[in-house]
């Protein structure tokens, strides 16, 4: 039986929502380790002069707990 548990991270990019949330897990994995999976809770986006300038994301990380 594995225990999980699940943590949420907000993460932005000047690129793209995906990029975002590759940023969160990598930022993540540096302190918790045996990821598992990244739910994509919410979206949004800052926008200026008509511009997307940064794209942010809501995530829920799952691990497994040794």
């Amino acid at each position: 039986m594995a225990v999980l548990k699940v943590i949420e991270v907000l993460a932005n990019s000047s690129k793209s929502w995906e990029d975002a949330t590759k940023q969160a897990v990598k930022h993540a994995s540096k302190t918790v380790k045996n990821i598992r999976s990244v739910y994509v809770q919410d979206h949004s986006a800052n926008v200026k002069d008509g511009e997307i300038t940064d794209y942010r994301v809501n995530v829920k990380i799952t691990f497994e707990v040794d």
